[in-house]
């Protein structure tokens, strides 16, 4: 025997999980650097640059919104409406406009300061300084912040971020309705380049943690998850080795779970069909021995002992004839069995009308009815065009009918009747017999029934088996209702697979 072909080494899928989780970590480690190296210091200056335009935005509304003069300078001297800036710096104070940790500079179009508001230290804008004293000082005109002011009013607006050694400030301006006003609200930002630094620095060690754990608890939760795919491998072995009695225990209640019941479901299947092999093979033995036991002993008969007696020789060789024709019909359902299992005979599919096929083949059991006092009721009042194999369809029905007659009632009552339906018809064969016990009925098409040469009552036992692989050929859903005393109803319901699914 020749060795089988060794599979190409593969990664188990342990080492498949690991390597994901792995990969996976090391992919969000990736994502944290590039959103700390490229998205964090423009995300925070937008931040920032809103937050400022919002309350730039928040107090020239104030300005558009006064009637009364704000300003005004007769001979250079400045005069305010202390009223107007009374309000405003009330409205900072309850916090309306809340402008802790902001400077805000207000000038005219003289580039001159009006007022200031300073709520942070310290402030590049007006160069605030402090003493030991304690006393803060502020230059509210820098040359600086006039050239801002001065960009300020020719341009509109005003956004500048300024630097000086490690203090950082941003600035956002704004011109008031009447372009008289400018108004400069800046803020201290943060060291966000030095902080993404820090977190540069410290990211690659807490990747190397995070992915040594990772990969542990990877390999502790494949080794959980793995266990149940390696009890389904260790069970198909066990299948493949014919040990059909194989279970396997349901301790998950997910796919994984569902895997394993429809594994166990199938291993009961393949162990009920390895039986029915068994039991068919047994009983297909019996019956081919029967026949030939028979053949044999009558041509030894006819062969040594009846002599010149040509009516007794002609009774033995009838029976031997009777027995040849039975082996012959057994060996041959058995191969049409065969054939239609294995799909190597197809179904001619043709358009006739079903009703019609019935009446011929009921037509055909007249003689086997007025023999032994039965009656076979046909009801096919309508046109049934159904689409199909007509040969394959008539073996149907002589195999159902036969198994009726089989299991006829005291009534002697068969019915064949054809529904017809928007696209096929219904065949129903109904027998009054004893019926089916309930435990039988899943498995009735697959039961082997041993054949009889009661009067009238001749079959092979395969036909049932065989109309099932008929109807499955053809796609036609097909069953039987019984109860015990009560008889049986074999139905199928034949339609065109062009038309949609079956019902």
């Amino acid at each position: 025997m020749k060795n089988a072909k060794k599979r190409a080494p593969s990664i188990s899928i342990r080492w498949q999980l690991m390597f994901f989780i792995g990969a996976m970590t090391l992919l969000t480690v990736g994502l944290i650097w590039g959103i700390i190296t490229y998205a964090l210091a423009p995300k925070y200056n937008a931040t920032i640059r809103q937050n400022l335009i919002d309350k730039a935005s928040a107090i020239t509304a104030i300005f558009d919104q006064t009637d009364s003069e704000i300003s005004s300078r007769d001979f250079g001297v400045l005069q305010l409406d202390d009223d107007f800036w009374t309000a405003l710096g009330q409205t900072f104070s309850d916090k309306k406009i809340n402008m802790d940790g902001y400077c805000v500079d207000f000038s005219d179009s003289t580039l001159r300061c009006l007022k200031a508001y300073e709520s942070m230290f310290p402030c590049l804008l007006h160069e605030s300084s402090g003493s030991f004293s304690g006393e803060f000082g502020y230059n509210l005109n820098t040359r600086q912040l006039i050239t801002f002011r001065q960009e300020l009013f020719e341009e509109g607006s005003l956004y500048k971020i300024v630097q000086i050694g490690s203090t950082r400030q941003m600035l956002v301006g704004q011109l008031s309705a009447d372009g008289k006003y400018g108004i400069i609200v800046s803020t201290g930002m943060a060291q966000i380049t030095t902080a993404a630094e820090v977190l540069r620095s410290i990211l690659w060690p807490v990747a190397l943690i995070l992915l040594v754990l990772d990969l542990l608890f990877a390999m502790l939760f494949s080794r959980w998850f793995t266990r149940p795919v390696q009890q389904l491998s260790s069970g198909a072995k066990e299948i493949a080795a014919g040990n059909y009695d194989i279970q396997l225990p349901v301790v998950h209640h997910d796919e994984i779970g569902q895997l394993a019941e429809d594994f166990n479901y199938m291993a009961a299947e393949v162990k009920r069909s390895a039986q029915l092999e068994k039991d068919i093979l047994a009983n297909v033995s019996h019956d081919l021995r029967t026949p030939l036991t028979l053949i044999k002993g009558y041509a030894e008969t006819v062969r040594d002992l009846t002599g010149t007696d040509a009516e007794k020789r002609t009774e033995q060789c009838n029976i031997i004839v009777d027995e040849t024709d039975r082996l012959s019909a057994l060996v041959n359902s058995v191969m049409e069995l065969s054939k239609v299992q294995s799909g190597a005979e197809k179904p001619n599919l043709i358009d006739f009308d079903m009703g019609e096929l019935c009446f011929e083949v009921a037509g055909r059991y007249d003689a086997l009815c007025d023999q032994n006092h039965w009656h076979l009721e046909l009801q096919a009042d309508e046109a049934a065009p159904v689409r199909a194999d007509p040969a394959m369809m008539e073996r149907v029905l002589h195999n159902l009918l036969g198994n009726a007659f089989h299991h006829i009632g005291a009534d002697g009552q068969v019915m064949l009747r054809v529904l017809p339906q928007a696209d096929g018809c219904r065949v129903e064969i109904e027998d009054h017999g004893p019926g089916i016990p309930p435990e039988d009925l899943p498995y009735i098409f697959d039961r082997y029934y041993r054949a009889r040469q009661d009067s009238g009552k001749v079959g092979t036992g395969l036909g049932l088996s065989i109309t099932k692989a008929i109807l499955q050929q053809h796609g036609f859903a097909f069953g039987v209702n019984s109860a015990v005393g009560q008889g049986s109803t074999f139905w199928f319901v034949m339609r065109d697979v062009r038309t949609g699914p079956h019902a």
